[in-house]
């Protein structure tokens, strides 16, 4: 991760044909970072009145990664574009995320969602990697959340990470396990989630099959639905309800609606609506974690301008391989060659191979 405020400017994007561009500029209108959590971004470079900039810059929360991990880290080559380490955490504390959550201790919270989006070098394509919460993985020593010093451990469970000692842990284990660099984090909680979903109107997505969860309290027929933020929520969160109820199917889901809420975000004339931009904006900065280098609107406004040339209709969305554990069936490993396969693509900002985008474990 830089030490610098703010990373690097991507490369110059490759020349588009002149007849494209008019289309080009029109589909890139916005902003086209993963999750919508960086709309944000519009207000800052739109003029907007110093009041508020200054209340959305004071809702973002920062994490000192650089500091807790040291010079222990994957070397950052100067040609691999940048990572993202993208995370949907399911903390109960506080009123409306205990409610969302469905209860449970109001004091522990989990990584219900990650993922690795690595946006290459000068170019528009991006891929996102989504890690299964059931991966077992080796957790290097990291930093409690008390303070005290926690050692190596394996087989661990992927989303367990968090809750024992936090984000840091969380980017150092995904470093160890893949290899690759993360230059940024950003974390989004329940609440945000549905905030940030009801403040656009919903987000409409196709269900092949139905889907009945009693857990999360969806029940979708096939066809076409417009969600709202609570129904988008268990969208995302049920496993019951599809595949063979494990967390792998609902990763097609994750990603699915990922790219609807980015499909809808680009439908919206933000820029013309600027109350709409705050409530956005206001939504999604009130739930937000970062590292330091993202921890407010001017330097989340120049990483948006550095990657300006991605098109999320163009995103890769990718399963880490995983295969069932031999020792216990409900929890999954990363499979060899194929994970290793994928991680060095990233690192490398080469092209992922077909057979690294197949998991033997399906879960579908």
């Amino acid at each position: 991760m830089s030490h610098d405020a703010v990373p690097p400017r991507a490369s110059r994007r490759a020349e588009a044909p002149k007849r494209g561009r008019k289309k080009e500029r029109g589909r890139r209108r916005g902003l086209k970072i993963t999750l919508g959590v960086v709309l944000v971004l519009l207000l800052a470079g739109g003029g907007t009145a110093y009041w508020m900039y200054q209340d959305l810059d004071g809702n973002i929360k920062g994490v000192d990664i650089n500091k807790a991990l040291g010079a222990d880290r994957p070397e950052k080559l100067p040609t691999t574009g940048q990572n993202l380490l993208v995370l949907g955490s399911d903390s109960r504390a506080g009123a409306e995320n205990k409610e969302l959550g469905g209860g449970g201790d109001v004091g522990g919270a989990r990584s219900d969602t990650t993922m690795v989006v690595h946006i290459p070098e000068g170019r528009s394509e991006a891929v996102a990697v989504s890690i299964p919460r059931d991966t077992l993985v080796t957790r290097p020593e990291c930093v409690a959340s008390d303070g005290s010093e926690l050692p190596e451990k394996k087989r661990e469970m992927f989303n367990a990470v968090y809750a024992l000692a936090g984000p840091a842990c969380v980017v150092k284990t995904v470093e160890k396990m893949s290899g690759v660099r993360i230059d940024h984090y950003l974390e989004i909680n329940f609440a945000g989630f549905k905030d940030l979903v009801d403040a656009i109107g919903g987000v409409t997505v196709d269900v092949e099959e139905p889907i009945r969860d009693e857990a999360s309290g969806l029940d979708l027929t096939a066809g076409q639905h417009r969600l709202n933020g609570t129904e988008s929520l268990a969208f995302v969160r049920t496993r019951k309800g599809v595949g063979d109820g494990s967390d792998l199917g609902r990763i097609g889901l994750q990603q699915q609606f990922l790219m609807a809420l980015l499909k809808e975000i680009k439908s919206q004339d933000l820029l013309g609506s600027p109350a709409t931009t705050y409530k956005i904006a206001n939504s999604a900065t009130k739930s937000l974690t970062t590292d330091e280098g993202l921890a407010s609107l001017t330097s989340l406004s120049e990483f948006a301008r550095s990657m300006n040339g991605v098109d999320p209709s163009s995103m890769e969305t990718i399963m880490l391989p995983v295969a069932y554990d031999k020792q216990d069936p409900n929890r999954v490993v990363a499979t060899e060659p194929e994970a290793g396969e994928l991680w060095k693509a990233i690192r490398t900002d080469g092209t992922v191979p077909e057979s690294a985008k197949k998991s033997p474990a399906t879960g579908g």
